[in-house]
């Protein structure tokens, strides 16, 4: 397999639908591969999960070293912290990607798009706007890409932003990468209009803590309606 391939995780013959996975900055596909096992999926809930990996750029805000990135990152603040070209070219490579899955048989309500951090903001950004929405969205430490964007090109646009998409978002408290304030506000700013988020928090700093594994598990289950979601 080249590094420019996903890697892929099937838990078992014909899965019921795939989980899209996208890394953070600096990572790359293989990053939330150990995380499949973890999640103890039911042997009646077969899933494939598709990890791809981010293009090589160069950060800004690492001295312009280059990394695997979905988008540049040039300052800390909010209005420049996510590159607008950048966000659009990684939401489009997540496009490509959800339209193989649909041409290998999975409909569009059974794919589920997640990522963690800069891989979070891009899967929040496609999501929003796809059309047919995805069965489900998981955005984790993570915050809202072009956030002027968001009322011309989903509040305002009829057939986009479908407000039965499930989302669950999550971040830890003392986050020092991407800020709580930021994930609770892009939580709320959904909310506003119209969007029913599963919220989490953790006392946990930039990562993934057990508690939310069992909590990422008990959603998928709820999503593909198998096994015991309580």
């Amino acid at each position: 397999m080249s590094d420019s391939e996903p890697v892929i995780v099937e838990t078992g013959p014909r899965p019921a639908g795939t989980v899209i996975w996208l890394h953070g900055l600096g990572a790359d596909g293989h990053d939330f591969e150990p995380l499949v096992p973890e999640l103890q999926l039911p042997g009646d809930l077969p899933l494939r999960f598709v990890f791809p990996h981010a293009p090589v750029r160069p950060v800004t805000i690492n001295g312009g070293m280059r990394m695997r990135a979905w988008y540049d990152i040039r300052s800390f603040d909010a209005a420049g912290r996510a590159d607008e070209a950048g966000v659009r070219e990684s939401s489009a490579t997540l496009d490509a990607l959800v339209a193989d899955e649909v041409a290998a048989g999975t409909p569009p309500e059974k794919i589920v798009l997640a990522g963690f951090s800069q891989g979070g903001a891009v899967v929040l950004h496609n999501a929003l706007r796809a059309n047919p929405r995805p069965g489900g969205l998981i955005a984790l430490s993570t915050y809202l890409p072009l956030p002027g964007a968001l009322d011309a090109e989903v509040v305002n646009v009829p057939g986009l932003g479908d407000r039965s998409l499930p989302i669950f978002m999550a971040h830890g408290t003392v986050d020092p990468m991407v800020p709580y304030d930021a994930g609770r506000q892009t939580a709320d700013r959904l909310h506003s209009i119209g969007f029913r988020v599963d919220w989490h928090e953790y006392p946990m700093a930039h990562g993934v803590c057990p508690q939310e594994i069992v909590d990422i598990r008990r959603w998928l289950l709820s999503i593909y309606g198998a096994g015991d979601a309580s």
